[in-house]
């Protein structure tokens, strides 16, 4: 049973566990006018009573390779962040949702895209996939509501480590850290956060909410402040020669050379 028809995602019932499923593939690069479909789905399925748990997933390689920095024309990596408070803006809707959802997360979480995975209650991963907050190999600052978000889930100490080097992780290492919740054959993903959700769903839905309002407490309005923190110091921080430098580093797939300024 389908519930509305959008451009950037498709979305299905099943019982009583619904999908929302990106359609970008194979990268699913994130935006605006994505996040707002999916912010849009989340608030329809809760009005919704049958949907009782929710599946994030995507088609193609990757769950979320981020922002796609790279085919903007010269000046387009200032146009795309220039549409960051726009996208936050939208983006803080999705942790404003009732109910639980559970990730699907194949192939790439990059940059926004573990934003997006985090905003999940659960994720399920494979041992193929990749998760970077590689926001600082580019001179930038994190963003997403990650600076909220990622150290409430794995620990300040373990959040900083990746933040500051930007490295890749597998889904192994995500599981062991708790980024991940199940690490499963890739071709088991979606499956696995099927029967995450079904038994999820299979509990008392009135309880569910209570309990998940009462553990996510606050939250929304954290990443709603920290969105803001991010949106200010990416604004600076996106005017200068490293961060041109870093952005024009990761498209030539190079280290870059910063210069501190």
């Amino acid at each position: 049973m389908q519930h509305g028809t959008y451009e950037h995602i498709a979305v299905d019932v099943a019982g009583n566990v619904a999908t929302i499923e990106v359609r970008r593939g194979p990268n699913n690069f994130i935006d605006t006018d994505m996040v707002a479909e999916i912010a849009d789905a989340l608030e329809v399925y809760d009005r919704t009573p049958e949907v009782r748990a929710i599946v994030l997933c995507a088609e193609g390689k990757h769950f979320c390779a981020g922002a796609d920095f790279g085919s903007r024309g010269a000046d387009g990596v200032a146009r795309t962040a220039k549409r960051g408070r726009h996208l936050y803006k939208e983006a803080q809707r999705l942790w404003r949702n009732t109910k639980p959802i559970v990730a699907a997360v194949q192939g790439a979480a990059v940059g926004a895209g573990v934003g997006l995975a985090v905003m999940a209650d659960f994720r399920v991963t494979c041992p193929e996939a990749r998760f970077s907050t590689n926001f600082t190999r580019m001179n930038y600052h994190p963003g997403f509501g990650l600076t909220a978000t990622l150290p409430r889930l794995i620990g300040e100490q373990k959040a900083a480590l990746l933040m500051y080097t930007g490295r890749r992780i597998t889904g192994e290492e995500a599981l062991a850290i708790g980024l991940a919740d199940y690490c499963v054959p890739l071709d088991q993903v979606r499956a696995k956060a099927v029967e995450l959700a079904t038994e999820i769903a299979g509990s008392g839905p009135l309880a569910i909410v209570a309990t998940r309002e009462t553990l996510r407490r606050g939250l929304a309005d954290a990443v709603a402040r920290a969105a803001e923190r991010e949106y200010e110091e990416q604004a600076w921080l996106r005017d200068t020669a490293d961060f041109k430098e870093g952005t024009k580093a990761m498209g030539e797939r190079r280290p870059p050379n910063f210069q501190a300024r």
